[in-house]
């Protein structure tokens, strides 16, 4: 894409005449784009470990490579580059805001019928939410309502960009740097385009619908990105560069710069810590109480209680990461069996048979402790959480990349990277190793030392609060909050998990090679 157009002028005032929203959209012109690039933390974590640097200067190698006059401006059709790299931890703010308004509206039964039922599970997780689409569409009515990042800083850099610059939004070009392939799923819903909050809904019917994210690419896929424009990326400035003002000043104080947000504590886990949010929330509402933590069957399932001062539990939440680990919880949510009750034998044939003292089964017992005690529970699809999503580089990419630096004519070079000897295949033990070697990177963003070296980034601006931030996204666009920050989601028919003669691999062979993938279908 970067090669296909020119760069689209961004003009130094507000255009006099409104295009874009207002009127349903003109045909668009083809004679350029405005490129603009969102990075998860998650990305600038598996490059600092893959460097031996700080989350902080991955974030500068990134914008260098984007933005910067030696990174891809410096070849190409067009020398085009980004004017803009969003950090979606700014996005994710939002997203932690409203994960505990929706969640308190749901402890206080105020919660429409439009509103996910208790417990409240994740939707940032795109390899879930296929998952749970195709597979257990019971928990539907349990997901909550928000877009994950990526889609919300999507929908407001299409939305805000097309008014304030007056252009269609096809002439915005959004790529995404994400940790996991299935975000590539995710930006390709019909649900998130423009079609979905557009302020005239029954005047967009003259152009086929415009993607909120264009574009996804993994970390390993912008080495190759950067490979195949010949571009070394430690060879460039790890510093700051000067920031191009977002158009709209309330909004431009809010998304830049980018890499301020933080990523907390490790407690808050390694995929955007809507749990611990939830949380510590509460527990600022509730002086004197305290977290209790247990480990579930496996490091990834989590039971948490906040417990008042007198040790009364005052909400319960937990932790699901991985597809094993998901498929308990789906059965826990599967409604009980409706119908006439069957004879014992044929009951006994299909295993329907209640052990002596047992009251009902599994999923009957498992649906009534989730649905009344539990209110949140964080799911995402890889082990580990999204540091370990399947799109991030591996501890064998960067033994491959060290055996090329050190003998073979090609490969990225890897300088400062301190590595044991390359293995021919990585053991669970290094494969654990590296992934607590990006865990780190990934948490020392709060602590990072790297922040004097911030230059040219504007100073003197408040910055709004989320509240002030989504009333002004509203009225810019015109277009209400509940169609901007909300999604849907529907049942997919698929065979994925039926069974199917001739051999073919079912759900449980589907969970295995998510789980060797690090996430992912």
């Amino acid at each position: 894409m970067l090669d296909s157009y020119p760069s689209h002028p961004i003009p130094n005032t507000k255009p006099k005449t409104v295009n874009g929203l207002s009127n349903g959209y003109l045909t668009p012109p083809e004679d350029g784009k405005v490129f603009i690039a969102s990075v998860s933390p998650q990305v600038r974590a598996s490059l600092a470990a893959t460097y031996n640097i700080s989350e902080r200067r991955a974030g500068y190698m990134i914008d260098q490579l984007l933005r910067g006059p030696q990174g891809l401006r410096a070849g190409g059709k067009f020398n085009n580059g980004f004017t803009w790299v969003i950090d979606t931890n700014v996005m994710r703010e939002i997203c932690l805001s409203l994960a505990a308004e929706e969640v308190a509206q749901s402890l206080s039964h105020t919660n429409d019928s439009d509103s996910p039922k208790r417990p409240i599970l994740t939707s940032a997780c795109p390899g879930w939410i296929c998952y749970a689409e195709k597979t257990h569409p019971h928990v539907l009515p349990h997901i909550s309502r928000l877009k994950s990042p990526q889609a919300l800083t999507g929908t407001l850099l299409k939305s805000v960009l097309s008014r304030t610059l007056n252009i269609h939004p096809s002439q915005i070009w959004h790529v995404a740097l994400m940790p996991c392939f299935d975000k590539k799923l995710e930006a390709s819903r019909e649900e998130l385009t423009d079609q979905s909050w557009h302020a005239n809904p029954n005047n967009t019917s003259s152009h086929p619908p415009v993607r909120d994210v264009d574009c996804v690419i993994t970390t390993r896929e912008l080495l190759t990105l950067a490979s195949a424009r010949s571009i070394s990326l430690p060879s460039l400035p790890l510093k700051p560069l000067p920031i191009t003002p977002f158009p709209d000043p309330t909004l431009s104080s809010f998304l830049l710069p980018s890499h301020h947000a933080s990523n907390s504590s490790s407690s808050s886990g390694p995929s955007g810590g809507y749990l611990h949010h939830i949380l510590t929330h509460h527990q600022r509402l509730n002086p004197g109480s305290s977290i209790l933590t247990t480990r579930g069957r496996n490091a990834d399932v989590i039971d948490y209680v906040l417990l008042s001062s007198t040790n009364t539990p005052l909400l319960k939440c937990a932790r699901y990461y991985g597809f094993r680990n998901i498929q308990n919880l789906v059965r826990k949510l599967k409604p009980p069996r409706t119908g006439p009750r069957l004879p014992g034998a044929v009951a006994a044939s299909r295993g329907g048979v209640r052990r002596p003292g047992q009251s009902g089964g599994p999923s009957a017992g498992g649906k009534d402790v989730l649905a009344t005690e539990y209110a949140y529970v964080e799911v995402m699809a890889c082990p580990g959480g999204c540091t370990n999503g399947g799109g991030q580089i591996r501890v064998d990419d960067v033994q491959q990349m060290n055996m090329n630096t050190n003998g073979a004519s090609s490969g990225e070079e890897m300088e400062g990277v301190e590595m044991a000897t390359p293995i021919s295949k990585p053991g669970p033990q290094e494969q654990r190793e590296w992934l607590a070697r990006v865990d780190e990177a990934y948490f020392s963003a709060s602590s990072d030392t790297d922040a004097d070296e911030d230059e040219g980034e504007d100073e003197g601006l408040e910055r709004p609060s989320i509240p002030d931030v989504l009333a002004h996204w509203s009225s810019v666009t015109g277009v209400p909050l509940e169609k901007l920050v909300y999604t849907t989601y529907r049942k997919v028919e698929s065979d994925v998990g039926k069974n199917r003669p001739n051999g073919d691999i079912g759900t449980e062979r589907v969970v295995e090679l998510a789980g060797r993938a690090g996430g992912g279908w």
